[in-house]
């Protein structure tokens, strides 16, 4: 089996996607020990390179965050060029979304695009993988992320054993789908004292954004 790797994530190799796929492919190889290429479709001037990679592909995997309920721009064109292509036989192609949201629910629109992407390109649609709550998973200590990562690498194992996505594992690392009550009565507190914001609004001021914050460049203008 020849796997391939794309990687749609627009922060290229300092994604969480990479993280990611890396503790998939650890597991992979303790069971399959082809080498698998990995391709970053933030590499914008490589993308004719990642086409014919994914054209001579036997299994694809397309690892890409959530970006606002929607797809990166990157990734999107990369289907678009991949759709020109005439496939001597089936592609064999599966998915995996993260995203920052903790509830899992917001990718499961863009799944379904996946799912009807693939039945209209005649790919055999290896199911798509779906994980909440990664944003912060570069800066927390290990214990921390360990559950996830050991998810991930038998994951990798599954999928090398079996050429396919474990059902059991997917449904897994979905959870939460949404937000208990519980939950979402703390979030709300936090919201109101204004801790939610905290992450977002350090980048807004590492980037001199902050007092522009409420701007709606696109908003209609009300003035006369």
């Amino acid at each position: 089996m020849r796997l391939t790797v794309f990687n749609g994530s627009p922060r290229n190799k300092k994604s969480n996607s990479k993280i990611l796929i890396e503790e998939f492919l650890k597991g992979y190889h303790r069971v399959c020990d082809t080498p698998v290429d990995i391709h970053y479709l933030a590499n914008i001037k490589e993308t004719t390179s990642h086409v014919e990679a994914f054209r001579q592909s036997e299994i694809a995997i397309i690892i890409f965050p959530l970006y606002t309920d929607c797809m990166p721009g990157i990734v999107k064109n990369f289907f678009e060029e991949i759709a020109k292509l005439d496939y001597s036989s089936p592609k064999r192609v599966g998915f995996i979304v993260q995203s920052g949201f903790p509830e899992a629910v917001h990718s499961t629109y863009v799944e379904r695009y996946l799912q009807k992407l693939a039945l209209r390109l005649n790919f055999e649609y290896l199911g798509t993988i779906i994980k909440g709550g990664v944003e912060g998973i570069q800066v927390m200590p290990p214990r921390m992320t360990k559950k996830l990562f050991d998810k991930f690498q038998k994951l990798g194992e599954y999928f090398a054993e079996n050429e396919k996505f474990s059902a059991q594992i997917q449904e897994q690392l979905r959870k939460p789908l949404r937000m208990s009550a519980t939950t979402r009565l703390l979030f709300n507190i936090l919201r109101l004292v204004g801790l939610t914001n905290l992450y977002w609004n350090s980048n807004l001021k590492k980037n001199n954004a902050y007092k522009n914050r409420f701007d709606k460049p696109y908003a209609e203008s009300t003035l006369n």
